[in-house]
Parts: C-alpha cells; structure tokens; sequence
C-alpha cells in the first residue's frame, strides 16, 4: 500500500510542475490578450488575439502598450513620452516642436490637437501618451488624458489569431 502511494505522487508530481509553470508563465511573462474594437484598425483587428509581454516595461515611441482602464483592457499605440510635449497640426505629428514621421497605417488623418486641450503642457514623469490607429474611432489620451506606466501591463508585437494574422505585428 505504501509502494502505491509512492507511485501515484510520483506520478502527480509532473503535472503539478506543469501546472505551476504555466501559472508563473501567464502571471509575470507572456499572456494572450484580445483586441476588442476597432481603435486600432488597420493594425489590428477586432476578436484578434496577441501575446502581451508583462516582462516589457520599458516604452517606446510607436509601441503597442496594453493597459487598464475603467477595469478593462485597453490596446494603443505610444505616442508621447515623459517629459515631451505632443502636437498635432495638419494631422502630422509634432513632438517638442519637430516633425516625428508615423510609419504605420493609420486608418483616419488626425484632427489638430495640442496637449494644452487635456490642460497639460508636457507629460508628466510616469506617463505616456497613447493613441489607437483608428483616431476617428479611439478611446484615447485625447480623451481619457495620459496613461500612468502603472496601469500598463506590457507591450505586444505578436499575433496568435487567427491564423492569417499570425506573427509579428508591422
């Protein structure tokens, strides 16, 4: 009886690293998130599934950030960095007074906009300034103001599904 009881934990104890693997994986590396929307088409699609790496937490211009809003997930683009200043005029983009070129599809022009119109004049230290692709159709930090680093969850570049919209973003 003994000799089985041995056995049967020998037996469970794979599966149960397994199990704890996966659970560290999904908590504090790699997880999928799903695109909800439309605010970044063309980019991304609505019910499109990606990989957000939580283990990225450093932003750069022009990422893809995940972050949490009103207990959801929101999906945008880095527009604006700490301590800069973000304009549009004749919907080009302006970062502390020079041209910065926006070399992915946008789907809309964007409407004249000066960080002044959400009463900042720069960004503050800790915050990023996020845009979706879709700017007619984008909940966005022209309307929810800037994003704090600690409501991002990581950046995603990856697409799972489907299946013709698998691997690395553009």
């Amino acid at each position: 009886m003994e000799e089985e009881k041995r056995n049967i934990v020998k037996e469970i104890i794979p599966y149960i690293v397994i199990i704890v693997v996966v659970i560290f994986i999904r908590s504090f590396i790699i997880t999928p998130v799903q695109v909800e929307g439309t605010s970044m088409y063309p980019t991304l699609k609505d019910n499109e599934v990606l990989m957000l790496k939580k283990y990225d937490q450093t932003y750069e211009r022009f990422d893809i950030v995940v972050f949490e809003y009103n207990n959801t997930k929101l999906i945008k683009r880095v527009i604006g960095l700490p301590g800069e200043t973000v304009e549009y005029k004749n919907g080009e983009l302006y970062i502390n007074d020079n041209y910065v070129e926006e070399k992915f599809s946008r789907n809309s022009q964007t409407d004249d906009f000066k960080l002044s119109d959400i009463k900042l004049n720069k960004i503050p230290q800790g915050y990023y300034f996020v845009m979706g692709d879709n700017r007619n159709n984008s909940t966005d930090s022209r309307i929810i103001g800037v994003v704090s680093s600690d409501k991002i969850k990581g950046t995603t570049n990856f697409s799972v599904f489907p299946f013709d919209t698998f691997g690395k973003i553009n």
